[in-house]
């Protein structure tokens, strides 16, 4: 889901599971393995562009680079770690595709059915023609035609979004005009659970995930059980460089042909245009207006992409035979973008380059040394204290703060229940909790179960004024919260910032020590 749709964030205050860099030297990837200039790249043009993510506004998490089907660098910056799946946000789109090109090779449905006869139950009772219009293909290519992207509308309103959905108006003739709507992706998601008789999650395993290695997937589902389609699955990191490959091999691996070559090349392709008038200067230097296929992007440079919110990527270079995966928190996705293509494409030669060993070597140790940093500072001894809090946005009721041996014990009391959590100074302290974490979609009305336990990393430390800071990084998702404690006599002024809102917005709790 795009970041306009923001949903409102529930209570939360975490802490994370303690992870290390890895390096392609540390043989974490099913997928084979060169050195960059055997598959004609200089390792210190990686380097390099690993140096400006670190220089840059952008917080990577992960970031894999694959040539002519072979790792050629991967790097996770602790507390983030191989092993831990990632919050794909609209990312997952292009998983939803792929679902329903298996679909449209087993016959069960074409991207030409009308919406309309897969929800015979759900109609309006009077079915306009554009609703009646309306096809599978119009849902792949965002050409819904309704005037606003309605799935904050829906999702947070309603239960049953396949009725909500075809309850809408539709403005424009279907096909005939882009508009980003992430429930048109979850329709597909519910059409191919109609054809199917499954979430497309397990529809997926045998066709996708088994084939590929990939495991531990997991997705969001509404209230009903429909996986959310447009958002909400979680993979790891090579899982995206495995998709990316899978495409770029023309739905090959491993000799087989897992996806038919015709549904990858139709997926691929531009559908429709999304700014149509735009000037050319505009589109040139966009990643945004290059067309949209099914549920994929076109790129710049003759790639095309999956991408999610906050800058989770696969990027597909066929003419440069590369896939590119990220996972990261970034206000700038394009940014990120003009990043790939200002030092990794140009560094792509058609030939391999001779052995550098040196240049090898100074990789690697950037690639196993990313990190993001912890907070560190003093650890101000013992320090014991409660608080009950005034009624906020966040349902926190009582907070309690104990402080012994270099361990920040948080005791947060919210609704009926309490949360335990535990934040270290100068690192990452690992941990686990059911405390449901920030995040763009919480005001859906969906089953979150699934995510839990959630994995937690927290520091903290004490600044010069007295303020207590706590960071807790939730190491499964993109995002961070940042809580600031003064304290003043008796009372205790509480700011909660979420990641993704880059400072422009937090919940501010007030608390008043407890007799």
């Amino acid at each position: 889901m795009p970041a306009k749709n923001t949903l409102l964030p529930s209570a939360k205050l975490f802490a994370f599971a303690l992870c290390f860099a890895i390096n392609t030297s540390q043989a974490q990837s099913t997928l084979p393995t060169s050195k960059p200039e055997t598959e004609g790249i200089p390792a210190a043009a990686i380097d390099s562009f690993l140096t400006a993510v670190g220089q840059s506004k952008h917080e990577f998490h992960s970031f894999m680079m694959l040539r002519h089907g072979k790792v050629v660098a991967q790097g996770w910056w602790n507390p983030y770690e191989a092993k831990l799946r990632h919050t794909l946000y609209s990312c997952s789109k292009s998983f939803t595709s792929t679902a329903i090109g298996f679909a449209v090779s087993e016959k069960r449905l074409t991207v030409n059915d009308k919406v309309v006869s897969f929800f015979p139950d759900k109609l309006p009772d009077t079915i306009p023609a554009h609703l009646a219009a309306l096809t599978v293909k119009d849902l792949l290519t965002m050409s819904v035609g309704q005037e606003q992207d309605p799935t904050f509308a829906v999702a947070s309103t309603q239960e049953d979004w396949v009725k909500g959905f075809l309850a809408l108006p539709i403005a424009n003739k279907p096909g005939t005009k882009f508009l980003y709507n992430s429930l048109a992706t979850f329709m597909l998601s519910a059409i191919v659970q109609k054809v199917t008789g499954q979430k497309e999650v397990d529809y997926l395993k045998p066709r996708l995930f088994e084939p590929l290695g990939i495991k531990g997937q997991d997705w969001e589902v509404n209230k009903q059980g429909i996986n959310t389609g447009g958002w909400g699955l979680r993979v790891q990191t090579e899982a995206l460089a495995k998709m990316g490959q899978l495409y770029l091999q023309k739905g090959k691996w491993q000799g087989k042909q897992v996806l038919p070559a015709a549904w990858v090349e139709e997926a691929t392709t531009a559908k429709i245009d999304q700014a149509p008038g735009a000037p050319q200067s505009k589109k040139d230097s966009s990643d945004w207006m290059q067309g949209y296929c099914y549920q994929f992007w076109r790129c710049r440079n003759n790639a095309f992409r999956a991408d999610g919110a906050f800058g989770q990527y696969i990027v597909v270079m066929p003419d440069q035979d590369a896939v590119i995966a990220i996972t990261s928190e970034s206000p700038d996705m394009q940014g990120e973008l003009n990043l790939v293509w200002k030092y990794l494409l140009p560094a792509m030669q058609p030939k391999p380059l001779p052995a550098n060993a040196s240049a090898d070597k100074n990789l690697d140790t950037h690639l196993a040394n990313l990190k993001l940093a912890p907070l560190s500072g003093s650890d101000k001894g013992t320090f014991n204290q409660n608080f009950t809090v005034k009624p906020n946005l966040l349902n926190i009721k009582a907070i309690g703060i104990n402080i012994k041996d270099g361990i920040c014990h948080i005791s947060l009391k919210k609704d009926a229940e309490t949360y335990n959590l535990d934040f270290a100074t100068g690192k990452w302290l690992p941990g686990e909790t059911a405390m449901q974490g920030p995040g763009i979609v919480n005001g859906a009305k969906e089953d979150f179960s699934i995510l839990q336990p959630y994995k937690i990393v927290g520091s903290y430390a004490f600044t010069e004024g007295k303020e207590l800071q706590l960071k807790l990084r939730y190491i499964e998702s993109p995002h961070t919260e940042t809580i600031i404690c003064k304290f003043d006599g008796k009372n205790l002024t509480a700011d909660v910032g979420f990641s993704y809102t880059y400072g422009k917005d937090h919940i501010t709790l007030q608390g008043e020590l407890a007799e």
